[in-house]
């Protein structure tokens, strides 16, 4: 035994379980007066924002929610949902933020799967969710206690589901003492629920040291300032909101709160409210490029953008770039607490052209300050690739920012950290310099005559077209070449231009064989976060073709 082994014990003194919980605790201590939360009319400082969610905590309790059990929501990006951030937890209780999009079924579904005892909704989703919690009933003989919320900022529609108001149970309920979070910081924080493409969802379950390091690494690699004015753009129930709800609090930064994504409440707030940092899919960047300039007159402070979601089309960091708009590019996934690589930008990049900026920018860069490896492996041999920017293999993530695994799903578990490493799907190449640029997910690689084509490589192409709004690329049946590339696309509001246009744009930009054999002017699908699902699209290719 060595003699640093000797009378130097973990006491409650120097060793704390690692919690995000522990942020909102100091900023109510240090910046109680600071403001919190913004939502309309409403206004919350970090010491109130601090005894709502202790409120809630207290309620929660009461309803017998602790360790392992599980508390889902179905709420929008409002104060309401912050809070659950915070007072869920605290309790060392799970919380599943529901994705407001799903259908009845889905949502039942999830509900029963993560053993939800308290569900939490906002009157507008109402519909939706007293079908679910009928199926969850009938189905399974579940009854979870129903929280209804009547935002202060929502006229619509909507009848109470449950037995008990969110204001009238927080006013009920004297503030715990302490938001305090778990004594093993291994527990779990979070389940988030994969789109399920294939079959049933994956419920992604992740732990409290996870979400704390992931936040530190957000403002790392964001170098984000103390105060920062934050803006919802990103739906908070989408991975936690890449853990930005404990970040902003670490920072005792201010929550801007948007029900509604659109490009005039997003500039109104920057205008407004001074919001100088917000995240998004590309598609959401792109609503602001394309917003009428009238919208973004009185924008002066410096606001930056983080995208991830999708591979960022060159045409929109360009773009981000005309209006001044300083874009950080990340990468991850739902199992690494959402971003967990950066493309880091250098000094020297500065100096290059705007093109060569936009192609080093636009690359999935290197792993997060804390995440502890990410390389491209070769699937099968688990070596690392050369750095050759040539070489394809998977991208692969080891660290602590790694979810615990799948819920109930102990294959899928084993598989997904074949080898010691978390599989992305995501092809891709090390360039010299060690930064990884994504190919294209394994599934979205099109194989046409024996020759591998990028998707992303000829949907690129197309986002340099003007008109081009949208676009999606996938492989359909060729009798000839095995697989050819069809591309979908959605056009600018009133634009002209015809397939033979495209076509002829994309072979000025790509190699014969990687030109779409068709251009297909058809709306494309796309999850609520703006991510499209070319899963739909490679079913819609496959139909059309078999009836051509």
């Amino acid at each position: 035994m060595s003699i640093y082994d000797q009378h130097l014990d973990q006491t409650a003194a120097n060793h704390v379980a690692l919690s995000p919980v522990s942020f909102v605790e100091r900023s109510a201590e240090v910046f109680g007066d600071l403001p919190a939360v913004i939502h309309g009319a409403r206004r919350y400082t970090w010491a109130q924002c601090r005894e709502r969610s202790a409120r809630l905590a207290a309620a929660l309790r009461a309803f017998g929610i602790g360790r392992g059990s599980t508390v889902s929501v179905m709420l929008p990006n409002t104060p309401e949902m912050v809070e659950a951030h915070y007072a869920v937890p605290a309790l060392n209780a799970v919380l599943n933020t529901l994705n407001t999009r799903l259908d009845a079924p889905l949502l039942a579904w999830q509900m029963n799967h993560c053993e939800a005892a308290v569900v939490i909704t906002d009157r507008e989703f109402a519909p939706a969710m007293a079908e679910a919690l009928a199926r969850l009933k009938a189905e399974h003989g579940r009854e979870p206690v129903v929280i209804d919320v009547c935002d202060s900022e929502y006229a619509g529609p909507g009848e109470r589901l449950g037995s008990h108001e969110y204001e009238a149970l927080l006013a009920a309920h004297e503030p715990c003492a302490r938001l305090e979070g778990p004594a093993d910081e291994w527990d779990a924080i979070a389940v988030s629920y994969t789109s399920g493409t294939t079959g049933d969802p994956k419920g992604v379950v992740t732990h409290h040291r996870g979400a704390y390091l992931n936040a530190v690494s957000n403002a790392a690699t964001w170098t984000m300032p103390h105060f920062p004015k934050y803006l919802w753009t990103l739906p908070m129930f989408h991975c936690n909101g890449w853990c930005f709800p404990w970040t902003v609090a670490m920072l005792g930064g201010t929550h801007l709160c948007l029900r509604r994504v659109e490009a005039g409440p997003i500039l109104d707030a920057m205008r407004v409210h001074g919001a100088d940092h917000y995240c998004a899919a590309p598609i959401v960047h792109a609503l602001l490029i394309n917003a009428p300039a009238a919208l973004r007159e009185g924008i002066t402070q410096r606001v930056r953008g983080m995208v991830a979601g999708a591979a960022p089309p060159a045409a929109m960091i360009e773009g981000m770039a005309r209006l001044g708009f300083d874009i950080t590019h990340v990468y991850g996934l739902t199992e690494v607490y959402g971003p967990a690589s950066v493309a880091v930008k250098r000094d020297g990049w500065a100096a290059q052209s705007l093109s060569e900026q936009t192609r080093l920018n636009g690359r999935q860069g290197v792993r997060y300050a804390l995440q502890e490896s990410m390389t491209v492996l070769d699937p099968v041999t688990m070596q690392e690739v050369p750095a050759d920017g040539q070489t394809m293999g998977e991208i692969m993530f080891r660290g602590n920012i790694v979810m615990k695994g799948y819920l109930k799903n102990p294959a899928a578990t084993a598989k997904a950290f074949e080898g010691g490493w978390f599989h992305t799907g995501d092809l891709a190449v090390i360039e010299p310099d060690r930064y990884v640029k994504i190919k294209d997910r394994s599934k979205d690689v099109i194989i046409s005559g024996g020759e591998n084509i990028s998707s992303i490589e000829v949907e690129d192409a197309l986002y340099r077209h003007p008109a081009v709004v949208a676009c999606a690329v996938v492989a359909r049946p060729d009798p000839k070449w095995g697989e050819s590339p069809v591309a979908y696309v959605e056009t600018q509001p009133g634009a002209q231009v015809t397939a033979a246009d495209l076509i002829a744009h994309c072979k000025s930009l790509l190699a014969g064989y990687k030109v779409p054999k068709e251009i297909r002017f058809e709306p494309i699908p796309k999850t609520s976060t703006g991510k499209i699902q070319k899963f739909q699209l490679r079913e819609r290719a496959k139909s059309s073709s078999a009836i051509e």
